[in-house]
């Protein structure tokens, strides 16, 4: 892993964000915690995010095309996802920052699998298993609210 891929401490990157976010650099979005790779540093695994919507499947970004955010190393398929995501990363960062929202709305912070994936209401929702996508498309509604109310508690334990 390459110096600015190693992982940084919580509590000095809650306090980066945070100042971030104090001085109006970082949209509110960016205070969500984010599923990254331990291994690589990458947000989704190396996945291009703005694929999931382009293309409406997971497709690899290429090395040469990747930028740092929020915390995690970005990868994409082409510099015109490479700009949708700098334009709008909060119009393509998985809500819930990758985490499953089945496991929030039951109180637990499960990292989701970029290759078990929904895209509802405009928003890219990442999941532990195949078995929790098929529930949550079966009632998004009352899960989503579920996990919307139960998120900041379970931002705070992820925080820890």
């Amino acid at each position: 892993m390459t110096a600015a891929r190693q992982p940084e401490k919580p509590a000095f990157r809650r306090l980066l964000i945070g100042l971030a976010l104090a001085a109006g650099l970082l949209p509110a979005a960016a205070a969500d915690p984010l599923v990254v790779n331990a291994g690589t540093g990458l947000a989704l695994s190396g996945y291009d995010p703005v694929a999931y919507f382009t293309n409406r499947r997971p497709e690899l970004g290429k090395a040469s095309l990747e930028i740092t955010f929020d915390g995690a190393v970005w990868r994409f398929r082409n510099v015109g996802n490479q700009l949708a995501f700098k334009d709008h990363p909060d119009v393509y960062r998985p809500r819930f920052g990758g985490y499953d929202p089945v496991g929030i709305a039951h109180n637990r912070s499960v990292p989701g699998n970029p290759l078990v994936w929904a895209i509802v209401g405009e928003k890219l929702y990442l999941f532990y298993s195949d078995k929790d996508r098929q529930a949550f498309l079966a009632a998004p509604t009352p899960t989503l609210e579920t996990a919307e109310r139960r998120w900041p508690e379970i931002q705070r334990m992820i925080g820890r």
